[in-house]
């Protein structure tokens, strides 16, 4: 799998640590997304239970109204794309700018960056 394709983390303001992961629970539909169009069989499934393994050390925030309307305000204030504003979102649910979002897309940082959290990776 590429770097772009992998989804948003985000994490508390204390950093990346084994205690601070939180993710939105969206992230399942778009890593399993990546996994079925990036491998094939056996190797997807592999990937996937070791995604499951992983995503058992993380907290979900859950896409409930208030992570979508943020998620809504996002995208139309600076054009996000969904996935993205989701993520941005549920960061803002869980903090706000007391949270750093780690991410490898491009695209995703330079939004987060514009709504002032700090981002790790790209």
């Amino acid at each position: 799998m590429t770097l772009p394709d992998l989804p948003a983390v985000v994490v508390t303001s204390s950093g990346y640590n084994d205690e601070n992961r939180v993710t939105a629970r969206h992230t399942i539909v778009e890593v399993r997304r990546a996994l079925a169009r990036l491998l094939d069989e056996p190797e997807r499934g592999e990937a996937r239970r070791a995604f499951e393994r992983d995503l058992e050390w993380f907290d979900l925030v859950e896409p409930d109204a208030a992570t979508c309307e943020l998620a809504a305000t996002i995208a139309e204030q600076l054009g996000t794309r969904m996935l993205d504003a989701l993520h941005l979102g549920a960061a803002q649910r869980i903090g706000g700018q007391a949270v750093t979002v780690l991410t490898f897309d491009v695209r995703q940082a330079q939004a987060a960056r514009s709504l002032g959290f700090p981002v790790l990776g790209a």
